[in-house]
């Protein structure tokens, strides 16, 4: 086989290396020898999310990362409709929502916060939804969280429940408002100065 340069990108090393290693030992398992060198790429490319070395050879290489615009030159945020107001308030500084909205419209809004905290290129458990789904809310139901993101067709998951994949949703006008918001409120909370260490210090 002639050389055949790669770059990858691992946006979850450990999810890697456990796809990989559980590739290899239900290999072992079975008491297939040892893969070669082109099998061993299928392997490493399933581990990435792909169907075959040839798909990731075809995949589109992530962009990299733009430096951030000056203030003056980022556009100006996107005005928030009644409801996008009224579903920013569930979230306290922390971006973590604080209760879940009676309104269905608040609430339709509300899911495009948590959906936004997915990774669209990883494969998630159960167990790895419901981790993230804990750490963006406060009010202990993250089963409720996980459905409704499902119901809403912001999540799939396989039958079984043994996979998750986040969905290439476009949020319209009032939830891009609702997002660019959410982000201002964290940047801002962590721009601003720790009162109580400067107290300490006083």
């Amino acid at each position: 086989m002639s050389r055949l340069p790669l770059s990858i990108t691992l946006p979850d090393a450990s999810q890697f290396a456990r796809a990989l290693g559980q590739a290899l030992k239900t290999r072992h398992a079975a008491g297939l020898p040892p893969p070669g060198h082109v099998e061993l790429l299928n392997h490493v490319a399933r581990a990435l999310g792909h169907r075959n070395l040839q798909a990731l050879q075809q995949a589109r290489p992530p962009a990299l990362p733009r430096p951030p615009l000056a203030a003056e030159d980022l556009p100006p945020p996107l005005p928030l409709s009644t409801h996008a107001r009224k579903a920013l308030m569930q979230f306290d500084s922390r971006g973590q929502l604080l209760r879940w909205p009676n309104k269905y419209s608040v609430q339709k809004l509300a899911l495009w916060v948590l959906w936004s905290q997915f990774d669209g290129r990883r494969v998630y458990a159960e167990a790895e939804v419901n981790e993230i789904l804990k750490a963006a809310h406060r009010y202990g139901d993250h089963a409720t969280l996980r459905r409704e993101l499902v119901n809403h067709h912001l999540l799939t998951r396989k039958s079984d429940c043994s996979e998750y994949r986040k969905l290439p949703a476009r949020p319209d006008d009032e939830a891009r408002a609702l997002l660019g918001a959410w982000r201002r409120m964290l940047r801002s909370r962590l721009a601003a100065p720790d009162h109580n260490a400067r107290n300490v210090r006083r």
